[in-house]
């Protein structure tokens, strides 16, 4: 994910649909559109879907508790293009409101062909109250343009499932989606221990709101690093809210089949299982447009735009990234070719690409993340992970 364009670059769009006068809690609420809610049995996540009719905003007003937010619409993601979307939202502790912060509607993650259209999803913390300001790009507004706000819930209950495969090399990853999944035939070298990683069951998904069957792409050839552009000062112990919010939009607001990313590490070093299907087996992602085949998508989760990631943090990537390219005999610090899978990458449809075996999101779209802060790491996290791989 990347986190927004400066602001003279949005200067060409077309005039703004002005938010009206800040309004009383009382009043917002009785003015605000008739809320769609879509709450889940297991953990207690939901989804509010609020309208925004004609491509119109919301004056600012109370709504259900909320920790993540984005706007969907139905139709292509090129559908906004050239538009802009600005929210403000009230922090449920404080009940002050925050700056305006513009959501990207230009999404880069995802799948190579979109069911439909939604912005990057924006991590606000406990909220109670959001703003919105749309301006339509040049093709108006798409039908059932929306605000999704997401509740991430206190987690599923998974049972006795297992909440974290511990650290080593282990013959056979079991996870609880997919009991009977190994590790492929090890390779002959380059090979490197598995990390610690917390399963599934261990962030507490609610696995009834992801497709029941997974797919699977060739060997993974190339780790792509991207960043969630959330807070970067968050408890480690929130890490799993974090993820399962963004896990709730990318299936409920983006419609896709799962979370978009592979694994996710927090700023602690702890490695999470992503998308479903197995964390030894080459699973089809949703994180890198174009290159979602042959390659496994992590997201380091925080902003380092900036910030510079926790030395944990870069520990637990080339941890991981030495293991699962290890897994089919890759080189850390190698490099690798890949074809291009969307004329919406960086490289039109068909153009095979030289990418390092440990590549950032930018490599292969153009966008800022993983952040210049998490970029200039890359190369001695490739180091890292290549000596991890001759140990």
């Amino acid at each position: 994910m990347r986190l927004s364009l400066p602001a003279v670059l949005l200067a060409g769009c077309t005039a703004a649909l002005l938010l009206q006068p800040l309004v009383t809690s009382a009043a917002a609420a009785s003015a605000a559109p008739s809320p769609s809610a879509r709450r889940s049995a297991a953990g207690g996540g939901s989804t509010t879907s609020l309208p925004l009719s004609a491509g119109n905003g919301l004056a600012p007003r109370t709504t259900r508790p909320f920790e993540l937010l984005g706007v969907g619409w139905d139709g292509p993601q090129a559908a906004m293009a050239g538009a802009t979307v600005r929210v403000r939202t009230r922090d449920a502790a404080t009940g002050r409101w925050s700056d305006w912060r513009t959501l990207e509607a230009d999404a880069e993650d995802g799948p190579d062909r979109a069911p439909h259209g939604a912005t990057a999803p924006l991590w606000t913390g406990r909220s109670d109250g959001v703003a919105v300001e749309v301006r339509p790009g040049p093709a108006g507004a798409p039908p059932r343009l929306r605000l999704e706000l997401v509740d991430p819930g206190r987690g599923a209950d998974a049972g006795p499932a297992v909440r974290t495969l511990p650290a080593g090399p282990g013959p056979a990853d079991p996870g609880p989606t997919d009991p009977g999944a190994a590790d492929p035939a090890p390779a002959a070298g380059h090979r490197a221990p598995r990390p610690a990683i917390v399963t599934r069951a261990g962030w507490g998904a609610d696995e009834s709101l992801r497709e029941r069957t997974f797919e699977y792409t060739g060997q993974v050839r190339a780790v792509f690093v991207h960043h969630t552009a959330t807070a970067t000062d968050y408890a480690c112990s929130d890490a799993p809210r974090v993820i399962r919010a963004i896990y709730r939009y990318h299936v409920r607001t983006s419609g896709w089949r799962d979370i978009g990313y592979n694994f996710l590490v927090d700023r602690c070093g702890t490695v999470y299982e992503g998308r479903a299907g197995g964390v030894a087996q080459p699973v089809h992602g949703a994180h890198t447009l174009g290159f979602n085949a042959d390659s496994a998508g992590v997201a380091a989760i925080g902003t380092y735009v900036n910030d510079a990631p926790p030395q944990a943090m870069l520990d637990g990537l080339a941890a991981l990234a030495a293991w699962k390219l290890g897994l089919t005999g890759r080189p850390a610090d190698g490099r690798t070719k890949l074809t291009s899978g969307s004329d919406a990458s960086r490289y039109p449809h068909g153009t095979v690409v030289d990418f390092d075996a440990v590549s950032g999101h930018r490599d292969a779209f153009t966008t800022e993340c993983p952040g210049n802060a998490l970029y200039a790491k890359l190369p001695a996290l490739r180091a890292a992970a290549a000596r991890l791989q001759t140990r």
